[in-house]
């Protein structure tokens, strides 16, 4: 299975503790593997703060594709994190090049991340999804280069084989399958109907979610998968309406564009979605289409977030972009970057080896350093020989020694006649 085949399998995996739409890693239990990313010894001896760094930064998201959607605020998270860093002159410059991932039918990612890696950068962000992370991942950590995904959830990456160099502010899609599978059994629903993608993201959270229903006193009745690029859906609609569920899951991307109007009929506040394509749909359906549908999506909620949406559209106003609709992983692809400035400079160095030694501390995931939530905070700290705990836009982060978030926040959403999404929990 060529670059499938690098997941080790075998290795323990977290417990989730899910409580309500709040999924948390606490960190007593964890077992964590052999693989593990590379980090300074208490002491802090490897580290060596310097100034005047310059730090080469690409993008590999979602420009084209089947997640298209997910790349507007993510590209904006990282353009307003890389403008703050520059506007702080703390020390650290970022000298940014944005890249196109595609999906695994377009593979854009095969000529993007070529591109990037010979324009000499140290540190990646992307993919937005799990799978075509995968088809990249061993050409970039290979190469001593960070891949740092803002949304990548695919439990394999906890015991893949990276060398150290792979990262991620979202949580695995073990937390938010928990959450998806309670949240359908309490409101109800008995049995259970799952259309989902067949990829790495796809299937994993199909899993999860059936475990999670199951022990709820739920059954599966139906799963039917699909592939990228396919633009039929009436034969897995057909099977899955057959067996009658109470609910149904849609686990897919762009598609659920089509999929949807092939479940005409069906109780729309019967059907969940996931991070996948939580969005929003007020110009794609009839009013009305999606009324009481949820869905999940990892992160806090952006409507709490001080004044970061502002700063959002503030940036992409500015950049000539266009409105943002959703914030899907914005916050997450904000930090990913914050967090690698904060690494390069208690590192002093722009080295992927040496970044990657100390994203683990800057995040507070050994250390015991200092609480900061601003990249400006924390670069002073920094400066002044302290170790430091950033807690960023998208949560604690905390990173164990896998680079997995181990602790995260999960969503959960409600569709109104607008076709439009608001958090409930």
């Amino acid at each position: 299975m060529s670059v499938f085949s690098k997941a080790t399998a075998g290795r323990s995996r977290p417990r989730a503790i899910v409580l309500g739409g709040i999924a948390l890693l606490g960190a007593s239990a964890l077992v964590l593997s052999g693989c593990a990313s590379g980090g300074s010894d208490d002491s802090g001896s490897s580290s060596k703060p310097a100034g005047d760094l310059t730090l080469k930064l690409g993008t590999a998201l979602p420009q084209t594709g089947n997640l298209a959607f997910l790349g507007p605020p993510e590209e904006a998270g990282v353009g307003l994190a890389v403008k703050e860093v520059n506007d702080a002159d703390l020390g650290i410059k970022i000298d940014l090049t944005l890249g196109d991932s595609g999906d695994s039918d377009n593979k854009a990612y095969a000529t993007e991340v070529p591109r990037l890696l010979s324009a000499g950068v140290t540190a990646i962000i992307g993919a937005a999804s799990s799978g075509v992370s995968k088809l990249f991942i061993d050409e970039v950590t290979g190469a001593g280069v960070i891949q740092f995904s803002p949304a990548n959830t695919s439990a394999d990456f906890t015991t893949w084989d990276d060398n150290g160099l792979y990262w991620r502010t979202a949580p695995s899609d073990v937390l938010q399958g928990e959450v998806l599978g309670n949240l359908i059994a309490e409101d109800g629903n008995a049995t259970l109907g799952i259309i989902y993608l067949n990829d790495s993201y796809g299937t994993g959270l199909a899993k999860f979610t059936k475990e999670a229903f199951e022990s709820a006193g739920g059954e599966v009745v139906a799963e039917q998968s699909y592939n990228t690029g396919d633009t039929s859906f009436d034969a897995q609609i057909s099977a899955v309406k057959a067996e009658n569920p109470d609910a149904i899951a849609l686990i897919a991307f762009e598609e659920t564009k089509t999929i949807v109007p092939g479940l005409a009929g069906f109780p729309t506040d019967k059907m969940y979605f996931v991070d996948g394509n939580l969005a929003d749909y007020s110009a794609d359906f009839a009013p009305g289409t999606l009324t009481g549908a949820k869905g999940t999506l990892p992160g806090l909620d952006t409507a709490k977030l001080g004044d970061f949406t502002d700063r959002l559209q503030a940036f992409v106003k500015d950049e000539g972009g266009e409105e943002l609709k959703d914030y899907s992983y914005a916050a997450e692809s904000y930090d990913a970057v914050i967090l690698l400035a904060l690494a390069a400079l208690q590192a002093g160095s722009t080295e992927g080896a040496d970044m990657a030694a100390e994203l683990q501390s800057v995040s507070g995931g050994k250390d015991k350093g200092e609480k900061v939530t601003t990249f400006e905070e924390a670069a002073k700290a920094i400066a002044d020989g302290k170790k430091i705990d950033y807690d960023g836009n998208s949560g604690p982060i905390t990173f164990d020694e896998n680079g997995d978030p181990t602790e995260a926040t999960i969503g959960i959403y409600q569709y109104d006649e607008n076709n439009k999404y608001a958090r409930i929990n």
